[in-house]
This record gives structure tokens, C-alpha cells and sequence, in this order.
């Protein structure tokens, strides 16, 4: 034996081989791994993973010229497409199936919902004739995919996703931005935890340098050309520079026919010789892939079970949630009363009882404290109106207008008409502020009301337009009320000065203790021309010492509106919130309903409620997509059963 060794090692002209068929890289392996695969290419089948439920899969990638195709022919025993550019235009399911018992090979081509059979020979032509029905004519590609099924005697149970190479520079013909089309779609299927990634890596080059090399624990990388670069190579595997997580499997360009000579070769070549032979050869690789796809299957079935569980029971649920096909006018309208009752509900907690459990994310629906926000900001507005300067030109415009109003009578009488006048002036200065508040808030009011309104009556959009027109006409009306509310409210302002707030007097009385130190300070010029009066602040005296005629009616005049003002003030705000919250418990009581019913129901509305007879073409969408999908997940969920049997009768499948 060791004679022999010798001989291989150093003779230069070896021995002629015996001619015998290579040993078939399936064994009694398969008998155990194919039922389980069958299960999950029949969930693959079902489209399972567009209900956004992740199956285990070996995902292929590589470079272009990395020998991608040398190693698919390889596992699968056929010729596949090659040529310049991309050869792999559509993501190709590969399902390899060992079928010792047949006859002949059985290649069949799954797409577009239709099934070709085809010949080995054929097969090539076959895979372009589909690729160019899938992705067009050209070197363009596409994301549907496109299944091919080998029965062979001798070939692995695998299942594997052979996605298109990585090209750097789009050549003619390819769109521009083909590389990032290949990254995208690759990134798609390499992304989700269940995938392994099978990438095909060129012992000619450095890995590191590769564009498919993807820094995963999940990765089995494929050397080609072993036989093309040998030196150095024993070092790139073991050394591992670029994190493979499930190691490497060094091959040839071997077909099925070369297999014994690609044995001889790792037996026989002084550099290839030294790595370790669980690491070389294509028996070995498939032997990996299928014990690691089995791994990851028995691995993902529990995650599979939830969520095809959860997904189905979501769907039944959302289902159930559509409304029922409606035969009558009257069933239309109880259905119609009865999504009118839950709106008024919804408005009843969000507007008058500050409850918002049905929006606990959305602020904007958190309607009483946004409502009480909008009111402090209208009150802070009003406080912090130019009318409400108490300093700036102290006492001048009282002055003015004293002069202006004075007339034949007893001296030392402050004429009601100059307090009317500076109210009249303030309250002008401030009109413009209550309509604005009213405009905004009814604005939101709007807003929140037909939000909730189109939420209830999302499952009969045919209802929706009239909806949404009648609680927009509504609130315009109460807007309009509420404008002339206030118009009315700012013009009796101006009409009066009464007031039987107890605070009035305790201010006035407050201000004009302080009289006595102004008049100091205008009488003895001698002191500071600034002085500092409470509830006024700092204000400059020194042009008033030369007009003391009418000096102390001034004050008293100025303390009385300023006293007064806090008040009218006050009244705005209050009267804002009495009439708001008045107008709204009006709204979600009485009000919409009346509106939206006389929109769709009264004789002179616009009608709709027999609209709701003709289920809306978005709603019948929508159910048969539930439809469709309940029925696929049911079919999936029997599939997940044989899983579990398979798996209880035959617990082999962990490695």
C-alpha cells in the first residue's frame, strides 16, 4: 500500500484507469431527508412565502465566471445554460429528486403556472425559452421565478434557489443599473434567517475580493477551479480571511462522467492532495448540502407553525371583520344605523369623555386635551395682545380722551363715555381673535369627525363621499354659529361695561391705593421720572408733570379698564368654552346623525344607502385575497402535519 502511495506520488505517467461508473452521490440519506422535502416544496408551491412566511432555502450565489453553473451540473447531472453575460436571469428553483427506479430521467420546467416537461438535451433551450417568457427577450431580469424539476437515478434531494451573477459593468443589452437589480434580489432571498447561502467563490482569485461574499454564519462556500490554482489554496480554506461560517468544499469542474478523475485528483496532486478530503470533491458537497438542509428544516418548523398559525388566524379574523353581502334595502339600512351608532360612540369618548383607547397613539385624536390646548393658547393670545400694554405711553390716550369727551357739568366726574371709548378701542384691537380660534378649532373638529367617520364606514366606501359631504356641511353650519356667536359676544362688549364679579372692585381698589405715590412723583421733580406701580409695572411720569389738569381723572380712568379688562378677558375665554363644548355635545348627540341620515336616507338627500346592495369592487378584492389566502394557509397547515409525522416516526434529521 505504501508502494503504491509512492508510485502516485512520483511516477509522472500513471496507470489507465478502469472505466466504472462513479458511485451516485445520493445515498440511503435521501430515503429519509425526500418525504420532509416534499413537504416543504409543496408549502414553496403554495407561495407561503408571500404571506410573508420565511422556508428554509439554499440560496446559490456567486460571481459571474465563478463556475456557479459548473457546480449546478455537477449536483443535478445536466448541462445547464452558458454564455457571455448573465446566463441566470429569473431566480431558478432548482428541485433535484433521486428517482433510482426510473427509467430514464424525468426534467420538467414549472412557470407561470404551467408546467413543461422537456428532455436532457433539451434542457438548455428549454431554460431559455422559459427565461425569455418570464423576463423578456434580452439580458433584462426578473424576480418571478422559475422552477426546474430533475428525477434523476443518483442526483441529491436538494432544493436550491440559483439567483443570477454578480456583474460589475452592465455590457450592451443590460440595463444600467443591472448591478443593483442583482444585489436587490439576491439581498432578498439571502436576507432571511432560514436561507443558507451557497456561495460559489473562484480558487483564481482573492475571495475577499469577491462581490458575492457575504459575511454570514450561515454561509457553505463552494470552491471551483481547484484544479486551475492550486497553490495557496490549502491555505485560503483553513486560514478563512473572510468569515465562511459553515466552511468550504473545494471541487473541480466535474461533470457526473469526470467525478472518478476529480477523486484521483485530490488523491494525487501534490498541493491538492494535502487538503482535508472531508473538504473536497463533489460527493461531499452534496452530502453537506443535504445534511444542512435538512438542519435548518427540522430547525425553522416551529417558527413555520406559528406563523403559518398567527397568519391564519389573522386573516379569518380580518374576514370575519368585512361586512356581510347585504340583500335588502332594509338590511342596508339597520347595517348603515349600526355603523352611525358605534361613529357617535367613538366622537362621544374622544370629544365629550376624553377617552381615546381606540387612538392610544395618534395625539391628534386625544381630542379633549388638544381642545384644551387650542383654548390656552387663544387665552394667552388675548393676554398678550398689544391692548393689553399697560406702560407705554402712561396714561396719554386717557388723557386725550378726557380732553375729547369733556362737556358743561361739574368738575371732578369721570364721563362714562371716555371708559366706553377705550373699551370700544380694545375690544376692536382684539375682534379679529375669536373668529380666528373658532375658524382653527372647528377646522380640527372637522378633522376628528370625519376621521372616525370614514374609519366606521371604511367596509362601504360606497358610503363614504355622501358621508363625508354631510359632516362637512354640518360643521360649517356650527362653525357659522359659532362665528356669529362671537361677533355677537365681542359687539355687547362694546356695548356695555357691566360686571358683577366681586374682583373688579377688589382691583380697582388695589390699583388706586397707589395714587398717592404717583402724584408725589409728578408733583416733585425732584424725584426719579420712572416709577413702579403694581399691576402696571415700570412707567415713565416725566411727560405727564406738565398736564395736571386732568391727571387724576386719568389715573382713575386707567386703573378702572385695566380692572375691567382682566375681566372682558375672562368672558371671552369662558364664553368660547361654554359655546364649544355646547356645540360639540349638540354635534355627536343629535346633529350628525340628523345630517348624515338626511344625506343618504331623506327623500330630498342624495341617497346611497341602495349603493350599499353592491358590495364595492375594493371590498370583494379584498375578500377574495383573504379568501385565497385562508385556503392556501389551510392547505399549508396540512402540509406542516406530514412534516411533524415524518419528523415523530424518524428523528434522524438533526445534525
Amino acid at each position: 500500500m505504501g508502494d503504491d502511495r509512492a508510485l502516485v506520488h512520483g511516477v509522472p505517467e500513471a496507470e489507465p484507469l478502469l472505466i466504472v461508473r462513479p458511485a451516485p452521490l445520493a445515498d440511503s440519506y435521501n430515503d429519509r431527508i425526500r418525504p420532509l422535502l416534499d413537504s416543504i416544496d409543496k408549502l414553496r408551491n403554495l407561495n407561503v412565502m408571500k404571506e410573508d412566511i420565511p422556508l428554509p432555502t439554499i440560496v446559490v450565489v456567486g460571481d459571474q465566471s465563478s463556475g456557479k453553473s459548473s457546480v449546478l451540473e455537477s449536483l443535478a447531472g445536466i448541462n445547464l445554460l452558458r454564455g457571455q453575460g448573465i446566463c441566470t436571469r429569473v431566480p431558478l428553483i432548482m428541485r433535484l429528486q433521486d428517482n433510482p427506479h426510473a427509467d430514464c430521467p424525468e426534467l420538467y420546467l414549472e412557470f407561470n403556472g404551467k408546467v413543461v416537461h422537456t428532455e436532457e438535451d433539451n434542457i438548455s433551450v428549454a431554460i431559455n425559452d422559459a427565461t425569455d417568457e418570464i423576463a423578456g427577450h434580452g439580458k433584462g431580469i426578473s424576480n418571478a421565478p422559475l422552477t426546474l424539476v430533475v428525477k434523476k437515478d443518483g442526483v441529491p434531494d436538494l432544493t436550491m434557489v440559483d439567483l443570477p451573477g454578480i456583474t460589475g459593468v452592465p455590457v450592451h443589452g443590460q440595463p444600467e443599473d443591472i448591478y443593483e437589480q442583482i444585489s436587490e434580489m439576491i439581498m432578498e432571498h439571502i436576507r432571511p434567517e432560514e436561507s443558507i447561502i451557497l456561495n460559489v467563490l473562484s480558487a483564481t482569485v482573492d475571495f475577499s475580493t469577491c462581490e458575492s461574499i457575504r459575511m454570514s454564519q450561515r454561509t457553505l462556500a463552494v470552491i471551483t477551479k481547484a484544479d486551475k490554482a492550486p497553490e495557496g489554496l490549502l491555505e485560503k480554506v483553513t486560514a478563512d480571511d473572510v468569515n465562511i461560517g459553515l466552511g468550504y468544499v473545494c471541487v473541480t469542474e466535474s461533470y457526473e462522467e469526470a467525478r472518478l478523475e476529480e477523486a484521483k485528483l485530490f488523491e494525487t496532486h501534490p498541493l491538492m492532495c494535502k487538503i482535508d478530503k472531508s473538504i473536497v470533491g463533489v460527493p461531499v458537497l452534496a452530502q453537506k448540502l443535504t445534511q444542512i438542509q435538512a438542519t435548518i428544516m427540522t430547525k425553522c418548523l416551529p417558527e413555520i407553525i406559528k406563523k403559518t398559525n398567527d397568519k391564519f388566524n389573522a386573516n379569518v379574523a380580518e374576514l370575519q371583520m368585512l361586512p356581510k353581502n347585504l340583500s335588502s334595502v332594509a338590511e342596508a339600512k339597520t347595517a348603515f344605523m349600526q355603523i352611525l351608532g358605534s361613529a357617535k360612540d367613538s366622537l362621544r369618548k374622544i370629544l365629550l369623555r376624553g377617552e381615546f383607547d381606540e387612538y392610544p397613539e395618534e395625539k391628534n385624536m386625544h381630542c379633549t386635551a388638544r381642545l384644551v390646548e387650542m383654548l390656552n393658547r387663544y387665552s394667552d393670545g388675548l393676554q398678550n395682545c398689544a391692548e393689553n400694554d399697560l406702560r407705554t405711553n402712561f396714561l396719554l390716550e386717557e388723557l386725550e380722551v378726557l380732553e375729547e369727551v369733556k362737556g358743561i357739568g361739574l368738575p371732578n366726574f369721570l364721563p362714562r363715555t371716555a371708559f366706553l371709548t377705550l373699551l370700544q378701542r380694545k375690544v376692536r384691537g382684539i375682534s379679529s381673535k375669536p373668529p380666528s380660534f373658532v375658524a382653527r378649532v372647528w377646522e380640527y373638529i372637522e378633522g376628528v369627525v370625519i376621521r372616525v367617520l370614514m374609519r366606521h364606514s371604511e367596509n362601504y366606501p360606497q358610503l363614504q363621499s355622501s358621508t363625508r359631504r354631510a359632516a362637512s356641511s354640518l360643521i360649517n353650519k356650527m362653525k357659522e354659529k359659532a362665528m356669529d356667536r362671537m361677533m355677537e359676544v365681542v359687539e355687547m362688549e362694546k356695548l356695555a361695561d357691566y360686571t358683577c364679579n366681586p374682583e373688579y372692585i377688589l382691583e380697582w381698589n388695589s390699583l388706586m391705593s397707589q395714587q398717592n405715590i404717583f402724584m408725589e412723583a409728578i408733583n416733585n421733580v425732584s424725584k426719579p421720572s420712572n416709577i413702579v406701580l403694581n399691576g402696571i409695572g415700570e412707567v415713565d411720569v416725566e411727560n405727564l408733570s406738565h398736564r395736571k389738569q386732568h391727571i387724576q381723572e386719568a389715573f382713575d380712568l386707567k386703573m378702572r379698564i385695566t380692572a375691567y379688562w382682566k375681566i372682558v378677558l375672562r368672558r371671552f375665554v369662558d364664553s368660547m368654552a361654554l359655546h364649544l363644548l355646547s356645540s360639540v355635545q349638540n354635534l355627536v348627540s343629535n346633529d350628525i346623525e340628523k345630517e348624515i341620515v338626511g344625506e343618504l336616507i331623506w327623500p330630498n338627500g342624495s341617497g346611497g344607502i341602495e349603493r350599499m346592495l353592491e358590495e364595492a369592487p375594493s371590498v370583494a378584492a379584498k375578500r377574495d385575497k383573504l379568501n385565497r389566502s385562508i385556503k392556501l394557509l389551510r392547505d399549508a397547515a396540512v402540509e406542516v402535519v406530514k412534516i411533524m409525522h415524518i419528523i415523530s416516526t424518524d428523528g434522524h434529521y438533526v445534525y
